[in-house]
């Protein structure tokens, strides 16, 4: 499958994690890998990419959607048009590196936040965990389980994509059932900074995911094994 992507790391042997990134309008993946870089001396078991958006964005960008004339009316349509090039993009790397959705984190910032969170309704069960800095959903959802956990990061100046969005998105998980976490970042704007990221380091790293809790209280055995992969 021919995309625009960097590969920021990967590892001699079988990777044991994927981590895939995916940037904001105007960006690309080589851009975006600079984020990759903070995962990297932690998971030095994860492939790591950096996936460009699907369609060209002035000289050197890209993006999933365009933004012209976007309105809350039109943004979903955009969205389920190109999704399931995303979604394809996802399971591709799940192929190549030979890792399962249980241990696949997407990480996203602004219009890639906003791709991985709507990937968690049109394909549940793609990954184990979502990264959403400075996103939110085209629209909330009225579904959800444990199978993906959201860790939603926000800065709490944002301008471009308000605070208000990412706490709806929590409370229509909650309200859902869902697995999700929200950390503010008071006086950032959007933007991701060393306080971001450490949020979202400590996330993949100690927060245990609700479906764990779910599968021992049910007494089920985890089928994968790469369950424990992304604690």
């Amino acid at each position: 499958m021919k995309h625009d992507h960097f590969v920021v790391q990967s590892p001699s042997a079988p990777a044991k994690q994927l981590l895939l990134l995916f940037h904001g309008v105007g960006d690309n993946a080589v851009g975006m890998g600079q984020i990759g870089s903070w995962f990297a001396p932690l998971f030095p078991d994860a492939l790591i990419v950096s996936v460009g958006g699907a369609e060209p964005c002035g000289p050197t960008g890209r993006q999933w959607f365009s933004v012209q004339g976007v309105t809350e009316e039109n943004r979903q349509q955009r969205i389920d048009a190109i999704m399931p090039t995303f979604v394809e993009t996802v399971r591709y790397w799940q192929k190549e590196s030979g890792v399962g959705p249980l241990a696949t984190a997407l990480v996203g910032f602004s219009q890639g936040s906003i791709m991985s969170l709507e990937s968690t309704k049109a394909a549940p069960g793609l990954v184990s965990r979502v990264i959403a800095f400075n996103g939110r959903f085209a629209t909330l959802p009225e579904k959800a389980s444990t199978a993906t956990t959201v860790h939603l990061i926000h800065g709490g100046e944002d301008r471009v994509i308000d605070l208000a969005h990412a706490v709806a998105a929590q409370e229509a998980l909650i309200e859902a059932g869902g697995d999700v976490t929200l950390d503010i970042v008071d006086d950032l704007g959007h933007a991701i900074d060393d306080r971001s990221m450490q949020f979202a380091l400590d996330h993949l790293r100690f927060t245990v995911p609700k479906h764990y809790f779910d599968e021992a209280l049910s007494g089920s055995k985890p089928q994968d094994d790469d369950i424990i992969e992304l604690l």
